[in-house]
């Protein structure tokens, strides 16, 4: 599991707000920040869930996966994450086929692979509730450090969300977060290039698409949409030193 304190995750999350061209993609940023952060065994996917005059909808997701294991969770009408969003606690799920809550579901999400599950609600107006869904591959992917990191950055994640709901609306809809997937995507083959061009890692190719952004004041998926379509790509360092 990553470690990192939650004044650097809040800025962090400040940041992504200032920097995401929409409120899907600043939502889609948080999801992969989230599960960036809880690094286990493999690969963590998570997903934030909002109840809003009786309707369920994920606003956001670090994969296509995580969308539809909330929407499988929804059509059976109960589950991890829906208990934490309506009961405003934490679940903490170490084996899915170990527990003998929500059986249907479990069923469904461990045939998905889904072995162990971790939600925790966040604050949220008296309009609406919300959660942060994490789903791993593994059981006993999340720990008790975990859980703590979880609660403090959900807290972090409120303050944010708040501020950003005042500044875009609260409307997102499916085909906005599909439509952010997308961009994701792109910019996620533009790095590969990148990295193969010039036999670096992510972080490095990451910083070359920044750099380039700057220079040329332009969106990073633009750039990358450019250097997906056959564009010469950017050089590693930004105009010398």
């Amino acid at each position: 599991m990553a470690k990192e304190s939650t004044l650097t995750t809040s800025d962090r999350m400040q940041d992504l707000l200032l920097e995401s061209p929409g409120f899907p993609e600043f939502l889609l940023g948080l999801a992969t920040l989230s599960a960036s952060l809880l690094g286990s065994d493999g690969p963590v996917t998570c997903t934030i869930t909002v109840e809003r005059d009786g309707g369920l909808s994920t606003v956001a997701s670090s994969s296509e996966e995580g969308r539809r294991l909330d929407e499988t969770q929804y059509s059976y009408g109960e589950g991890p994450c829906l208990t934490a969003l309506r009961q405003h606690r934490l679940v903490w799920v170490p084996d899915l086929l170990g527990d003998e809550r929500w059986s249907g579901y479990a069923e469904a999400a461990a045939r998905e692979g889904i072995r162990s599950v971790l939600a925790v609600p966040i604050p949220s107006d008296a309009s609406s509730r919300a959660g942060l869904n994490c789903y791993a591959k593994t059981i006993n992917a999340f720990d008790e450090e975990t859980v703590v990191l979880l609660e403090q950055y959900a807290a972090s994640m409120s303050r944010v969300l708040r501020i950003a709901l005042r500044l875009h609306g609260a409307d997102v809809h499916p085909e906005h977060l599909r439509a952010a997937l997308k961009s994701r995507a792109i910019v996620d083959a533009a790095v590969s290039l990148i990295m193969l061009q010039h036999r670096g890692g992510r972080d490095g190719a990451l910083e070359i698409l920044r750099l380039a952004a700057k220079s040329s004041n332009r969106k990073i998926h633009a750039i990358a949409h450019d250097i997906v379509q056959g564009a010469e790509l950017p050089a590693p360092h930004d105009g010398g030193g």
